[in-house]
């Protein structure tokens, strides 16, 4: 019997010096530096929710805003932080690319004027410049919208104001900006002392869309490594939700940088928009923006939403 104890109590003994099991690594690239609309990243990272599902994430910010999806493409990452919209032109380009989660589950986009100035409806913009950054699906977006209200984009001066969207509008320079972030611009103008009005995209005849979302590469992904990430972004938008005051605390507590007024009232207009569940997606919202796209002759043909987008959990085993 003493015999037996000693081998047990060795077993034991054996069992606490060796190694954890290691976590699975994986790279996130960021869209842009971190701000408030990749709180749940940053929050599941600071409550060790990845960690939990033994993860070990690297969270990168890129030197250039279009490179993470192009990187994913070429397998020097699992993830990236995305656009819907720009995928589906990705996806036409030949990009091996597909969404496999959302982050934040509503347009952020706004076609955006000043309060106070001339621009009272969409229709008073004939003649008048309108500000963009990024052409193409901005441009579709805009011609859409303006269609709905009789105006044609040949009715308009487009001027291409770069990153500059609300201080090109509060100089004057443009009458109106379209891709302007409702939960940054908007803020910003009113911090310093100008107020903005913003039309919302999807109100104004646009397909509702996913504004940011995970791509990853489908012919290389780890499908249980992405459904463990998700559960973890999951588990930390709605510790968000439940204690947005805390989660304020916790994210901006990462970096000085994001300890101003700016982003602690982009913080509170953000945390509606977040997806309370990533893994999940409607798939009738991406058939009908990829329709949209190729009704204004932006991509060739229609795919498939099995093309563009996936519900990663039913891509996996169940536990």
């Amino acid at each position: 019997m003493r015999k037996a104890s000693l081998l047990i109590a060795g077993a034991f003994a054996l069992a606490s010096t060796l190694p954890a099991t290691a976590a699975d690594k994986m790279t996130l690239l960021l869209d842009w530096f971190v701000n408030p609309d990749h709180g749940p990243v940053i929050v599941a990272q600071e409550k060790g929710y990845f960690k939990d599902e033994g993860l070990d994430v690297e969270i990168i910010a890129p030197a250039d805003p279009s490179d993470p999806p192009k990187l994913v493409a070429a397998g020097k990452a699992e993830l990236a932080i995305s656009y819907q919209p720009q995928l589906h032109l990705q996806i036409h380009e030949g990009l091996p690319l597909v969404r496999v989660g959302t982050l934040v589950a509503t347009p952020l986009n706004c076609l955006l004027v000043l309060k106070d100035g001339p621009i009272k409806e969409i229709s008073d913009l004939k003649g008048k410049k309108i500000g963009f950054s990024v052409s193409g699906v901005e441009e579709a977006v805009l011609g859409s919208i303006l269609g709905n209200h009789g105006v044609e984009m040949s009715d308009i001066e487009l001027v291409n104001v770069n990153w500059s969207l609300s201080p090109s509008l509060m100089s004057k320079q443009v009458d109106a900006v379209i891709g302007a972030y409702r939960n940054f611009e908007l803020n910003q103008m009113e911090i310093e002392g100008v107020e903005g009005k913003c039309f919302f995209v999807e109100e104004e005849g646009l397909p509702t869309y996913d504004e940011l979302i995970y791509v990853a590469n489908p012919d290389t992904m780890d499908k249980d490594m992405i459904a463990r990430f998700l559960k973890a972004t999951e588990k930390a938008t709605q510790f968000i939700v439940n204690h947005p005051d805390e989660s304020w605390e916790i994210f901006s507590g990462t970096s000085t940088e994001l300890q101003d007024e700016l982003n602690a009232k982009a913080w509170v207009d953000t945390m509606p928009r977040f997806a309370l569940r990533p893994m999940a997606f409607d798939a009738a919202r991406y058939a009908a923006f990829e329709t949209f796209l190729h009704e204004k002759e932006l991509i060739p043909s229609v795919n498939s939403v099995s093309k563009i987008a996936i519900d990663i959990s039913a891509q996996t085993p169940a536990e």
